[in-house]
């Protein structure tokens, strides 16, 4: 896929050459030098999301019970919504695998770089478990994401596809151009989280995220119920990206680029500007 900068040899393309004039930050993307930047702000807000994602689970062992479950499914929420409003502007704030697929495959986000997100992100959450081992020790099985009593694994499997559904829908939903609503989009994911945590986690722990699940199973050394939680996220991208396109056509627009590839060349840019005119 030919991301924003675009192959050298080939002419750009009419729309993109719009695009770039709407959105000055979009051609900068590409600066190496701020990639180390992007990548620390997702290993940062995927460590702070498991932290309290899995962080309830152990809090709770660890206390005797003093976090109840509508504590626990709604501090994860609130944490991304947290993260996107103070830090979605370096990286896009993706803290999942699933929604740096998703918006790759929507074509806002660059192919190339979403190996490295994937790692960062499956670093922060591991991270995360290793923090709350060594400080409260190995309690509440760190948090780990399990089909709930009595549920098979493919039955939560395919609550984690509708679940992400939902999820990648209302993020690539609030990103296009014609439904971008700003700071009220942190609102609208960090909220269907919450929601989708109140009524699934006793099914499948309403992870969503591939590397939610991952940390906590990695410290356990215990993969046995992880392909839940790889699949079913990772398919329920794929029909959340299809969706969108019925539903709004291509992606690529101004809004779309913009939230998934944050705005930090352009605010660095300026920056150097201020710092230029002053000197």
């Amino acid at each position: 896929m030919v991301d924003g900068q675009g192959d050298k040899s080939a002419a750009p393309t009419t729309r993109r050459s719009l695009l770039a004039l709407e959105y000055p930050g979009m051609g900068a993307f590409d600066d190496p030098t701020q990639e180390w930047r992007r990548l620390f702000s997702e290993l940062l807000g995927t460590f702070f999301l498991v932290l309290v994602g899995a962080g309830g689970a152990v809090v709770n062992a660890s206390s005797h019970g003093a976090i109840s479950r509508s504590t626990a499914v709604a501090a994860p929420g609130l944490m991304v919504m947290a993260i996107i409003l103070f830090m979605g502007a370096v990286s896009g704030a993706h803290l999942n695998p699933a929604v740096t697929l998703g918006f790759w495959l929507r074509g806002d986000f660059p192919g190339r770089r979403v190996p490295g997100y994937i790692i960062v992100q499956l670093l922060g959450s591991t991270l995360a478990c290793l923090f709350l081992w060594a400080v409260l020790g190995k309690l509440g099985r760190l948090g780990a994401t399990e089909p709930g009593a009595g549920i098979s694994d493919w039955k939560a499997m395919l609550f984690e596809l509708i679940l992400t559904v939902g999820l990648l829908s209302t993020i690539l939903g609030t990103a296009s151009r014609a439904q971008n609503v700003g700071a009220l989009s942190a609102v609208a994911v960090g909220g269907y989280i919450i929601l989708a945590g109140f009524w699934s986690s006793p099914i499948s722990g309403a992870s969503m995220n591939p590397a939610r699940s991952f940390g906590p199973d990695l410290a356990l050394g215990d993969f046995s119920n992880y392909w839940v939680y790889l699949a079913g996220p990772i398919a329920g991208a794929l029909i959340a990206v299809a969706f969108a396109w019925v539903l709004r056509g291509p992606g690529g627009d101004v809004g779309g680029l913009a939230a998934a590839r944050g705005e930090l060349d352009k605010r660095v840019e300026s920056a150097r500007a201020r710092s230029t005119s002053a000197e």
